[in-house]
């Protein structure tokens, strides 16, 4: 069967253009489409048109490979893509409903959740690697002398953004390493800049994700992993999860419809390595030769709500959370 490619100005632009911009022919965002429209439309076999918020990083690629490759389509769903600034900016868009869905970070989600904004996660999208080298790591210049983590009592240490997952889970590996948490400073420093930030010596480490880890390790004489945070502190911590609003999460037939067509593509991504990256490269502006030999997330739908409990507890003990989100219904069965 032919398939419809459908390609995104927005999501061929570079990472640093984050402004909002639809892509794919779909309709316009607007209020959730009913049960009827979420079966696949009408006896003609209409798409239902949905609006899904992204941000310019690699695996929400993934999202755009699915548009491209028709698995959308296949489902009975129009997808429109709409670039956020950051996730902040997604959320209340998802609550209410200007997005159908957002690919985001889950502890963003359960932070909305717990100061009353009406998000559920809908699915799982992407995890770090239980073992072995993993997404995202803190790094400092070689021959400093922080070799572990309880070596950054003291420290000045980079993160994207405060009260997020890199600096809950950097805290967390201090404390099981027998270091006091509350002794290291974050800074907020934006992750194209973070290597730059050490080498001037304004920072003493920082936490990176890909492709800028993949930079620092290979480069082993200026720079020194000091560990993954996110395998001290929550093997498998899922970096993105799909997420919706209580309105949209009524139609149970466009939830089902949705879950069906981000499982087929997360499998269909993992599977097709080399489409895959091709699509990065488009959707980011990266380089194809480094999007091809980008480390990734493991991209999958199933989400074990224990590891969204188990994220929700650790944000409770350091205080990211003011209260505890109701996960009951914040996770959709």
């Amino acid at each position: 069967m032919s398939r419809t490619r459908v390609f995104s100005a927005a999501a061929l632009a570079a990472v640093s253009v984050l402004a909002l911009a639809a892509c794919s022919s779909g309709s316009p965002s607007g209020p959730a489409p009913s049960e009827s429209e979420a079966a696949g439309g009408s006896a003609g076999g209409e798409l239902t048109p949905i609006t899904v918020g992204l941000l310019a990083i690699a695996p929400a690629a993934a999202v755009q490979y699915g548009i491209d490759e028709g698995i959308f389509e296949e489902h009975g769903l129009d997808v429109t893509v709409q670039m956020a600034q950051g996730g902040a900016a997604m959320l209340p868009a998802v609550s209410t409903g200007q997005y159908h869905f957002g690919v985001g970070n889950p502890l963003s989600v359960l932070t909305a959740a717990s100061q009353g904004v009406d998000v559920r996660i809908a699915s799982g999208y992407s995890f770090s690697l239980e073992e072995g080298e993993d997404i995202n790591a803190v790094v400092t210049r070689a021959g400093d002398g922080i070799e572990s983590w309880k070596d950054l009592e003291g420290k000045k240490v980079s993160v994207n953004a405060v009260k997020t997952q890199g600096d809950l889970t950097i805290g967390e590996a201090v404390e099981k390493d027998g270091g006091d948490p509350t002794k290291v400073e974050y800074i907020e420093v934006a992750f194209p800049d973070a290597l730059a930030q050490l080498d001037g010596g304004n920072v003493d480490a920082v936490w990176i994700p890909e492709p800028f880890l993949s930079m620092a390790v290979g480069a082993p004489e200026k720079y020194s992993i000091v560990g993954h945070p996110n395998q001290e502190a929550i093997p498998g911590l899922p970096t993105m999860v799909t997420f919706t609003s209580g309105a949209v999460a009524e139609d149970t037939e466009l939830i089902e419809a949705w879950r069906g067509a981000v499982a087929d593509t997360l499998a269909a991504a993992t599977d097709d390595r080399e489409g895959f990256g091709e699509t990065i490269a488009e959707f980011t502006g990266m380089p194809e030769a480094a999007a091809a030999n980008l480390r990734l997330e493991r991209l999958d739908a199933e989400l074990d709500p224990q590891v969204i409990t188990d994220l929700s507890d650790l944000a409770q003990k350091f205080g990211f959370l003011e209260s505890a989100p109701d996960l009951e219904t914040v996770i959709l069965d």
